[in-house]
């Protein structure tokens, strides 16, 4: 519609796109991208999750911790799915170990 039939007549055939080398070079492309977004994203990505579940299944009593939510304390009990944190003196809140963002070691209150 938009090429003349003289411009369409004068340009010959694409050269040698055609059979398993031209499938190869339309997908290598593709298959690069891919390459580098995982070794790129996916990787660091699984060793933060990793190190994170460590330190989250390593909190013990007495390690100063802070919560998802911006709360920090002292852990007093450790439970399966649920830790206990004192977050004042005589102030205790179960949270559950998943919303734990941070745990900074063992360490003195800032109340005590």
């Amino acid at each position: 519609m938009f090429i003349t039939s003289a411009h369409a007549q004068a340009t010959g055939a694409a050269p040698g796109g055609g059979g398993i080398a031209g499938l190869i070079q339309f997908f290598a492309p593709f298959a690069l991208v891919l390459v580098a977004f995982y070794v790129i994203m996916w990787l660091p990505q699984q060793k933060r999750q990793k190190a994170f579940r460590a330190m989250i299944e390593g909190v013990k009593k007495g390690d100063q911790v802070v919560t998802a939510g911006g709360v920090a304390g002292r852990v007093t009990k450790v439970e399966d799915r649920f830790v206990e944190v004192e977050i004042a003196v005589n102030t205790r809140v179960r949270v559950v170990k998943s919303t734990l963002a941070e745990v900074t070691g063992v360490g003195k209150a800032a109340n005590d």
